[in-house]
């Protein structure tokens, strides 16, 4: 994402396939008891048992309204214990005690949200103070965090660029400006990474300092969450350690985002889509750089989709919703003009026809989703700044349309 990038030319196989079943005590011909029979509306935390459609199935982590039928892979929530026998016990709700992190609140966060980078730099996009983005966007993201010399931990200082285009910018400025979009109904996270960030949580000293440092810019000047933008290289391991620990710090109302390019969400074995699924409990969205990325599998694994379409948008979003994450967890990210990313612009009806089709199964190219997704979270922008360069076109095209979603 960001200040410049060259475009990713790839196709990448198809995604992983799910785990093998799993029996536990004699042999495999002998059944096992079948569990309570699984509930829609029933929550269970890791190590709660259920039983669906003859087979037992033990969950990973916390989940909700997630058929363990169709929720049973490698990388998904729930582990298939294999077939159960004997007369299926009435649903109970699982009596294990909640874990001490649950879904997140996120706050005054909508139902169908948009997000935008704010730019902490001057590239040619308009340069803006911080109380000065348009009313359409729901979070902000500051771009970037800075790595300091001590692994893994980040920094954050107004660029005197920036400050010089608009006539001048302080600390104490940006601060009361985090506190005017809070008066507003507004989040701001602090974004860490960027296309030419070099910060790297590669040891659980690492994680800590990520996690002290965050803290630390959290409580200092008000921000909300993290997004994680790391392009060149991620630990999905510590980077989990360091967003864990964040978490008890912060709290149940901490933001977690992550904007990662496009490659990195085709597999459940990329180190991105497994940090997602391995902070399912307390991650907010992930959305997508749905750009810069050339032609792309779908989750059909048929064809090769082109960017710059309804039917990348589609095709690709549905690689998460079908491999784990929660479709509020999924959103569309697009650059905001043709100016704003190497490749992979398309009109903001577009985002609105993608949305439609993920949601509701209308406005679709040729390629339809497996399901619809009522739940999909929303859409991102790269940048407010080359939005406001462009007349707003993206925020105004996309956040009244937002509103219609189930």
């Amino acid at each position: 994402m960001k200040r410049s990038r060259s475009v990713i030319l790839a196709t990448v196989t198809a995604l992983v396939a799910g785990g093998a079943a799993v029996y536990f005590g004699g042999n495999a011909s002998a059944a096992a008891a079948c569990a309570p029979a699984w509930s829609s509306s029933a929550v269970y935390v890791g190590g709660n048992q259920a039983s669906q459609n003859g087979h037992n199935y033990t969950a990973k982590w916390w989940t909700q309204n997630e058929s363990p039928a169709t929720h049973s892979g490698q990388w998904d929530v729930w582990a298939d214990n294999g077939a159960c026998g004997g007369t299926t016990p009435p649903t109970t709700q699982p009596t294990t005690t909640p874990p001490t992190t649950v879904p997140p609140s996120n706050g005054t966060l909508p139902k169908h949200f948009l997000t935008g980078y704010w730019q902490n730099f001057y590239n040619g996009a308009a340069a803006l103070k911080l109380a000065s983005v348009p009313s359409n966007y729901d979070l902000i993201a500051v771009a970037f965090a800075d790595a300091t010399s001590t692994p893994g931990a980040v920094s954050f200082t107004l660029d005197s660029g920036l400050a010089a285009q608009v006539g001048g910018y302080t600390d104490a400025q940006f601060r009361a400006d985090i506190a005017t979009l809070h008066s507003r109904g507004k989040k701001v996270v602090i974004s860490v990474g960027g296309e030419r960030g070099t910060v790297s949580v590669a040891s659980s000293t690492a994680a800590t300092n990520f996690a002290n440092t965050v803290y630390a810019l959290m409580t200092t000047y008000g921000f909300d969450g993290v997004d994680i933008d790391l392009e060149n290289g991620l630990n999905a391991t510590y980077m989990a350690q360091a967003l864990r620990s964040l978490r008890t710090k912060a709290g149940a109302n901490l933001i977690i985002t992550m904007a990662p390019q496009t490659i990195d969400m085709q597999s459940t074995g990329s180190s991105y889509f497994a940090l997602a699924l391995s902070i399912k409990d307390i991650l907010t969205v992930v959305h997508t750089q749905y750009y810069n990325s050339g032609s792309m599998l779908g989750c059909d694994q048929m064809q090769a989709y082109s960017q710059g379409t309804v039917n990348f948008l589609t095709a690709l979003a549905c690689i998460q919703t079908q491999n784990g994450l929660r479709p509020d967890q999924v959103a569309l990210g697009l650059p905001a003009s043709g100016s704003a990313a190497g490749g992979g612009y398309q009109a903001p009806a577009n985002v609105n026809a993608a949305l439609d089709c993920l949601a509701r199964g209308t406005n679709c190219g040729s390629f339809r989703p497996p399901a619809t997704y009522p739940g999909i979270r929303g859409a991102m922008t790269w940048s407010i700044n080359w939005d406001v360069t462009n007349g707003n076109s993206f925020g105004n095209t996309v956040k009244p349309h937002l509103a219609t979603l189930p």
